[in-house]
């Protein structure tokens, strides 16, 4: 039997200082797009450049044009041989380009004796970094964390001038990447004699209910003679303390037992303080105090995945990094409105693809509790379009494996890394050698956790010995092939790593209903039936069936949680297509049908009865109109205007029927929709009911969250819905809605979630689609009430307070 097995306690949430600051620096920078020769320099006249916030995306705004990266190209997933033009492939959005940001910021006092970093979370792409005109340093990849030591450039006791130069090449990304200073900006103030940077690591090599034993090991600089580690819990009660005076090469380590741990899961996120502080000649140097979890991980032939010593599925997605109509600036409760989402559906975990995660959305799920693949690239050596990551990956791949790694290693919520997705290195023998490369750097840097890679040539990687090597074995789709891949590759077991790629389009139906591969309708849109997949993908039934039959399958990352902006199979040349099918919920986070479809299979603590299509067919009277409901209970009869349809029982026999119940027989007449859930004894345990709406007659407004803090960038998603006098959904009202923001918030954007709507989401109008869209409230920094005012032609006006409150720590923003 093989057997792997990594055990681990992890850190790393939120951060406070002793000797050590950080000051994010986020206002008052000035951008402008376009190439500067002399933007560099402290004398530079940037009194004209649009003054703005990091973290910031340049291109979000639009306008959308197909003439944005037109890409004529062959996407080798979908089975394309000869080569097409795909206008809508990177969102349709003006990313490319040079562009520059300036800031004047303050030098820390006592400059001989601190030393200053400047830290960058991402910046997209092609950094170059420069302090009062000095070069500092480059970092192309726009996914990775990178910092530069600024001290001897810094003028102490006045202003000092920050210039970063961003460059995008056209064809370089397979979805929208984003522009611009995305993610935070630090500006680091130490002691020479401290903590190095990402220098903590902390693992358990014993972790049980019982009894946990913690290694602490804290990489120095300087001159430190004693570490000591004190583990406390959230509320600030001593657990237990150690230290160590005796270091090796700088590096100082503590060993801690502790009774009785609470331990980290998905059910119950425990959370526990890291207290890290370094000493000269009994003088505090530097402190930092970290969140952390107890946990383990294993993976083994005959137990699969274990987390704690409990064997379980992994109920995963897969989510891109941005925003949809935020873009991709970073934004925590925006972050956390998504994982919320995806928890309240039952998912446990999921998979950064294809780029390192944000070290907010890390938080957030260790907060949560959802285990993260933590993924790094989406090309190797070999290109998969013109101007992608393999023009650097010689000189930089093992620096961004190595920050990625450093930066985020003691995160409780991270089980698996992730090298690779779908890259062409599959293929021949450099590239074996390539993922080997690779997955030693991972273990060199973090031997405690596996390493993944999505694979999509799987006939490939099980001839050529590339999938055998991997700790984890990754399949993206080619479910036929799971078996023949279990028998060949000898870890013993297998993970979806990308599964499904079903398509929809919330709230739109189309007839007849039944299974299809590349369907394309002459309105751009994909049918909510969930019965459409790409040439390379499936059904969600597929991966189901392999989960609950083989108990050799890990588990699955569905493609995706999210719609996302670009790469629009299957309309990938249909303009004006400009942003995925594939989400669970679309770009505006509204949940499509297929949402309750996972959520009846993984929420199993939760009632689910869900009714579709909608029942507004006029001119279809009398005509074939199948129904179907997601439910976590086997049975149900369906009603209609009162008269039964029958009862339809789950059948593990038939493919289409083990996981939802379909009447495919149903023919439509105005009026009410009624199911009735019996548990297995034939009892009513749940009723649901859907009406046929009638004209439009006013907008109800439902807020996400009615209370927000009052910082300046928090967020209120409020789901608009036109309604008939009765307050039922009109599901086929698309009315063109203008919005208001009064007091002391202010609109921030909206979006309909439909792929081929060419409005900008940050203009206060919008046309809803299918009757619903989410429009965006943000906070400023005074308390206050806000209301969004709504109002469209022919309805009547909606409105919803919003209430900012201020407050100095995160517990409201995060619950």
């Amino acid at each position: 039997m093989k057997r792997i097995t990594f055990i681990l306690v992890f850190l790393v949430v939120n951060i406070s200082y002793g000797q050590m600051t950080e000051t994010l620096l986020k206002e008052n920078w000035r951008f402008s797009k376009g190439d500067f020769e002399t933007a560099k320099n402290v004398d530079f006249n940037d009194s004209e450049w649009e003054k703005v916030k990091v973290p910031h995306d340049w291109a979000i705004k639009g306008p959308f044009d197909k003439k944005h990266d037109a890409q004529r190209v062959a996407i080798l997933q979908d089975g394309e041989k000869m080569p097409t033009e795909k206008s809508g492939r990177t969102g349709a959005l003006p990313y490319m380009g040079t562009a520059w940001y300036r800031l004047k910021f303050d030098t820390p006092k006592r400059l001989n004796q601190e030393k200053v970093l400047i830290h960058f979370d991402g910046a997209m792409s092609e950094a170059k970094v420069y302090v009062n005109g000095h070069y500092i340093g480059e970092h192309p990849y726009g996914y990775g964390y990178f910092y530069f030591d600024i001290t001897q450039y810094l003028k102490e006791g006045s202003q000092n001038t920050l210039a970063v130069r961003l460059h995008n090449e056209p064809k370089s990304s397979r979805w929208y990447p984003g522009a611009g200073i995305y993610r935070k900006v630090k500006l680091i103030t130490k002691q020479q004699n401290s903590i190095k940077r990402w220098g903590n690591t902390i693992t358990t090599p014993i972790v049980s209910p019982v009894k946990a034993k913690v290694v602490v090991k804290t990489k120095t600089i300087g001159q430190v003679d004693e570490v000591k580690t004190t583990i406390k819990t959230l509320n600030g009660k001593i657990i237990i303390s150690s230290i160590s005076k005796e270091s090796f090469d700088g590096e100082y380590e503590n060993t801690l037992a502790v009774e009785r741990p609470e331990l980290w899961s998905p059910e119950h996120p425990n959370l526990y303080q890291m207290v890290t502080t370094t000493f000269v000649k009994g003088h505090q140097t530097d402190e930092i105090i970290e969140k952390f979890g107890f946990r383990s991980i294993s993976f083994t032939s005959d137990k699969g995945f274990e987390l704690n010593g409990v064997r379980r599925k992994i109920k995963g997605v897969c989510l891109h990094h941005d925003l949809g109509p935020l873009g991709t600036a970073i934004n925590r409760s925006a972050l956390k409105r998504q994982l919320v989402m995806m928890k309240e559906m039952g998912a446990d975990a999921i998979r950064t693809a294809h780029n390192m995660p944000s070290i907010e959305q890390l938080e957030l799920c260790d907060e949560l509790g959802l285990m993260v693949v933590a993924e790094s690239f989406d090309e190797w050596k070999k290109a998969k379009v013109d101007n992608g990551y393999h023009r650097f990956f010689d000189e930089w791949a093992e620096i961004d494996v190595q920050h990625l790694v450093r930066a985020t290693k003691n995160h409780p919520s991270i089980i698996m890394w992730s090298s690779g997705n779908e890259v062409p290195d599959q293929w021949g023998n450099e590239g074996v050698k390539r993922a080997k490369w690779l997955q030693d750097i991972f273990h060199k840097e973090d031997p405690t956790r596996p390493v993944t890679v999505g694979m999509d040539q799987v006939e490939a990687v099980m001839a050529n010995g590339f999938g055998a090597i991997m700790d984890v074995p990754g399949l993206n789709y080619r479910t036929q092939l799971y078996e023949e891949a279990h028998e060949k590759f000898p870890q013993g077991f297998v993970l979806g790593s990308e599964t499904a790629s079903t398509v929809s389009s919330r709230g739109v139906y189309h007839f007849p209903v039944k299974e299809y591969k590349v369907k394309k309708h002459d309105d751009f849109q994909s049918s909510s039936y969930d019965m459409e997949a790409c040439p390379w993908s499936n059904l969600p039934e597929d991966d189901f069936i392999l989960q609950d039959d083989f108990d050799w399958v890990l588990g699955e990352f569905v493609w995706t949680g999210f719609d996302y902006l670009g790469e629009p199979s299957p309309y990938n040349e249909e303009w004006p297509s400009r942003s995925s099918y594939f989400g669970i919920c679309d770009l505006a986070g509204i949940p499509k049908d297929r949402f309750y479809l996972y959520k009846s299979r993984w929420n199993t603590q939760e009632e689910t009865l869900h009714i579709l299509p909608h029942w507004n067919w006029e001119g279809r009277e009398g005509k074939v109109t199948p129904i179907y409901v997601y439910t976590n209970y086997n049975k149900a009869e369906l009603f209609i205007n009162g008269v039964s349809q029958g009862v339809r029982i789950k059948d593990k026999t038939k493919r289409l029927d083990r996981y939802r119940l379909r009447w495919m027989d149903t023919k439509y007449e105005a009026g009410v929709v009624k199911v009735v859930a019996y548990n297995d004894n034939d009892e009513i345990v749940v009723t649901e009911e859907i009406k046929t709406a009638g004209k439009p007659h006013h907008l109800r407004l439902e807020a996400d969250r009615s209370t927000i803090k009052a910082d300046g960038e928090d967020l209120s998603f409020v789901t608009v819905t036109v309604v008939d006098k009765n307050d039922n959904p009109c599901p086929t009202a698309n009315i063109q809605l203008d919005f208001e923001v009064k007091g002391n918030s202010t609109f921030k954007a909206v979006c309909n979630g439909d792929a081929t709507s060419l409005q900008l989401f940050h203009k206060p109008t919008m046309k809803t689609f299918n009757g619903k869209l989410v429009a965006i409230v943000q906070s400023s920094k005074s308390k206050g009430t806000s209301e969004l005012v709504v109002k469209g032609k022919g309805v009547k006006s909606g409105s919803i307070k919003i209430q900012s409150i201020q407050k100095k720590d995160n517990s409201l923003t995060d619950k």
